[in-house]
């Protein structure tokens, strides 16, 4: 009898040291799992912001007369490409953030270009509806930036968390891989030159 109190003791233990080592930091991955995936939906909250002012802004600078069309085909066609790369919250792969990235690069050098040309049109500019529509995407383009340094942070807190030791065991049993974080462009390190 006592012996079997022992054996099951034993066992009891090795449960217990089990379930420390698996499945509380499993439980940990998980979680941390789904805060990066709440922060990337907030992220693509913000974009999907912004596409949805882009109709707006020109339609409004449409109506102005001799307003280059070219530079709006190209705002019109860039909002087009950005809204073709969607990344699910589990295929978060360098190569996946970069193409989602470069969608939406493209579509910010388009809105910087009518931004420049909008300047030749003192009109357009007084508008306030114009000046309303500026406002919003100058906001929403801070809202961006926020929200992509939340999202390197919850990333980097994750991968920090399955690649520590005994975690990285855990998280190569389930799965858990690293995630990709948002990097700067190209070109970015470098400080524009400025003459006048």
């Amino acid at each position: 009898m006592r012996t079997l109190l022992i054996v099951l003791g034993v066992i009891f233990g090795i449960g217990i040291l089990l379930y420390l080592l698996i499945a509380g930091p499993y439980n940990n991955m998980v979680s941390k799992e789904e805060t990066v995936s709440t922060s990337w939906a907030q992220v693509q909250n913000v974009y999907q912001r912004r596409m949805d002012l882009i109709p707006n802004l020109v339609n409004t600078v449409r109506g102005a007369a001799n307003f280059e069309k070219e530079t709006l085909a190209q705002v019109i066609e860039a909002r087009a490409n950005a809204t073709k790369v969607n990344i699910s919250a589990d295929k978060l792969t360098p190569e996946n953030i970069k193409a989602f990235q470069a969608s939406q690069d493209g579509l910010s050098s388009a809105l910087s270009r009518l931004m420049v040309v909008v300047e030749k049109y003192p009109d357009l500019k007084a508008t306030a509806n114009f000046t309303e529509l500026q406002s919003q995407l100058e906001g929403t383009e801070n809202r961006i930036n926020v929200e992509r340094n939340k999202f390197n942070e919850t990333v980097k807190d994750y991968n920090s968390y399955i690649r520590k030791f005994p975690n990285n065991l855990t998280a190569g049993i389930f799965g858990f891989e690293k995630k990709a974080y948002f990097e700067a462009a190209a070109g970015a390190e470098k400080a524009p030159e400025v003459k006048f």
